[in-house]
């Protein structure tokens, strides 16, 4: 199944690994799930204070 999701490696010390781990296990989420729902969050949260986070546009060949 094609999906249009990056991959990325993300460093985390071993007490915040343990205690996304614990959070995610009682929202019957996985751990990759939980971040990334987490994150939308945050960033519907700061533009709906901020406005909109417009990426920038990728450079034209």
């Amino acid at each position: 199944m094609a999906t249009n999701k990056r991959v990325f490696t993300l460093r985390l010390e071993d007490d915040v690994f343990d205690k996304i781990g614990i959070l995610a296990t009682t929202e019957h989420r996985s751990m990759t799930n939980y971040i990334e729902y987490v994150l939308l969050k945050h960033i519907s949260e700061i533009e709906r204070e901020c406005g909109r986070i417009r990426p920038a546009e990728p450079p034209e060949d």
